[in-house]
């Protein structure tokens, strides 16, 4: 970016990032923020998305704010969260837990929120929720068998990556797709742009990512 704007994204995720790129915003540091993920109880999703990536984002400045680089810097971070009704999905590890997602979102709805943060050089604090409403087909237990196979659900919210082979399952999409990738790009670039930072920098500069 810019000699005075500089973008650190509180996420090591592949997805952010190609996502930021995408909109032609190169992060000058990667900065993933570990923080507990643990739903609280009765934790709403709309909840979890929002404290999460609020959390990531105030840790990834806090730890920042004495660096002589990357202090006072723009901090980005986002979570995202899938859910069936109030039911919270885990990021599947194991095979077991992403059977019982992918078989608990066969032939139905659920919903996808993803929590956008921005701490600005300043301090402030804005946020973001996106919700994105999404079906999947009936799945026959060689889709299940198949997708397990693939290896693409491997610490994925919800057991599944929509840019990927379960593109194919998606019956319909009320909303932003890429929120369901990991990163809404129109809310997160409206929050990038509103409080000052360049987003056409690499744009007018004709480098694009």
């Amino acid at each position: 970016m810019s000699a005075f704007q500089k973008l650190v994204l509180a996420s090591g995720s592949p997805r952010r990032i190609e996502l930021l790129q995408q909109a032609g915003i190169e992060p000058d540091r990667i900065f993933p923020a570990d923080v507990d993920e643990t739903p609280e109880r009765a934790e709403h999703p709309r909840s979890l998305a929002k404290r999460l990536s609020r959390a990531k984002a105030e840790k990834a400045f806090g730890v920042l704010k004495d660096d002589a680089e990357f202090g006072g810097t723009f901090v980005l971070a986002a979570d995202t969260v899938v859910a069936v009704g109030r039911r919270i999905l885990p990021k599947a590890e194991m095979t077991e837990d992403a059977s019982n997602c992918l078989k608990l979102l066969s032939g139905r709805a659920h919903r996808v929120y993803s929590g956008v943060c921005l701490i600005t050089p300043a301090g402030k604090v804005r946020q973001r929720l996106v919700e994105t409403r999404v079906r999947f087909k009936r799945f026959s237990q060689e889709d299940i068998e198949s997708y397990l196979a693939s290896g693409e659900w491997r610490g994925k919210a919800g057991a599944y990556a929509v840019q990927g082979l379960a593109g194919s399952f998606v019956v319909k999409m009320v909303g932003s797709y890429t929120n369901v990738v990991g990163l809404p790009l129109y809310e997160t670039v409206g929050l990038l742009a509103a409080d000052g930072f360049n987003v056409h920098f690499n744009w007018l500069a004709g480098r694009r990512a």
